[in-house]
């Protein structure tokens, strides 16, 4: 094939033969998958399904001129598996829509689908179905995953009480500072801020964390930060129908991240961090009594640097702390904006 084929040279149908022959033989519970009108998968017993979806949009989530193809597929993926750990999902399987510019070449739509497949492979994603069709505008990529868990530990936005300490994983604000690096062309001769295009371009979704704090009842609440860590809290408390406290010095914000923020763009670190979105990292509750067993599960969570940050209170306002200061928690990201 030329190297310079794009998918309209192609046509739909081999496409799809493209994209199933590069898909992995089913596991034996996927009773029927591509190729069929739909997929069957063999439920586990005693066991509910979580499903997700989540759709990424050439320019609304990403720019082809300075992500790379694979890191789409990838992404795409990953922010369904972050909801899935959110609610304490083991992973099962996806399924993948592309709306396609007929102009997309067809080494980009390979890397997508590797991109994909890839961290399928890692988390035991099995792909079994999805749809094609051509996009008058953007590349789209639609993914759907389904999770299973047992019932009782399922992990909710609601459920956090007054006194429950308010914990995030990783680092926060990094994606943000990656994002605007790509953007400037910066970061090369950076490994900090190398690190922090990474956050941005394949963010890695906290499944094992989110499988020890779900088998293990230790959060009282949880929700996966895509919109910032400010939206975040607030869509915890209000499910909850509490407030919080957030202490501003002990939010994680990497060195780099932050030197970032002050010298290239002239923002507070904090705020920055705050506002940023595309984290991918668990904000989560935890009773004072379940405290110890999650200093227990942290030391088996693969190094994974957990922080707590703040206490929730029975006040419904949301403040920022800082050197004894209390203000307003700032607003986080949201579309229509």
């Amino acid at each position: 094939m030329n190297p310079e084929s794009s998918v309209s040279d192609l046509g739909e149908r081999a496409v799809i033969r493209r994209i199933r022959a590069r898909v992995p033989p089913p596991p034996a519970w996927v009773a029927a998958g591509i190729g069929d009108d739909a997929a069957v998968i063999v439920p586990e017993r005693n066991r509910s399904e979580v499903v997700t979806t989540d759709v990424l949009v050439e320019g609304v989530h990403f720019d082809r001129s300075y992500v790379p193809p694979e890191a789409i597929g990838s992404k795409a993926l990953a922010v369904n598996l972050s909801d899935l750990a959110a609610m304490g999902a083991e992973p099962r399987v996806a399924l993948l829509s592309l709306i396609l510019p007929g102009s997309l070449p067809v080494r980009d739509l390979d890397a997508i689908v590797a991109g994909l497949l890839k961290l399928a492979e890692r988390y035991g994603v099995a792909l079994v179905g999805g749809n094609i069709a051509r996009s008058p505008g953007p590349l789209v990529v639609d993914v759907t995953a389904i999770g299973s868990i047992k019932p009782r530990r399922v992990m909710l936005r609601r459920g956090a009480a007054p006194g429950d300490g308010l914990y995030v994983s990783g680092a926060i604000g990094a994606a943000r500072a990656g994002f605007l690096a790509l953007v400037a062309g910066a970061g090369d001769g950076d490994e900090g801020l190398a690190g922090c295009r990474e956050r941005f371009l394949t963010p890695d979704p906290r499944v094992r964390l989110g499988l020890l704090l779900g088998r293990n009842a230790v959060a009282s609440a949880c929700v996966d930060l895509s919109d910032g860590l400010a939206d975040a809290v607030r869509q915890l408390t209000t499910a909850s129908g509490v407030g919080a406290i957030v202490s501003a010095e002990d939010i994680p914000v990497p060195q780099a991240a932050a030197r970032w923020f002050a010298e290239r763009e002239g923002l507070d670190p904090v705020d920055a961090a705050l506002r940023g979105g595309e984290d991918y990292e668990l904000l989560f509750t935890v009773p004072r009594r379940r405290r110890r067993a999650l200093e227990a599960i942290l030391r088996s969570a693969d190094g994974l640097p957990c922080t707590r940050i703040g206490t929730v209170t029975a006040s419904r306002a949301l403040l920022l702390r800082r050197a004894g200061a209390d203000a307003d928690l700032p607003a986080g990201f949201t579309h229509f904006r």
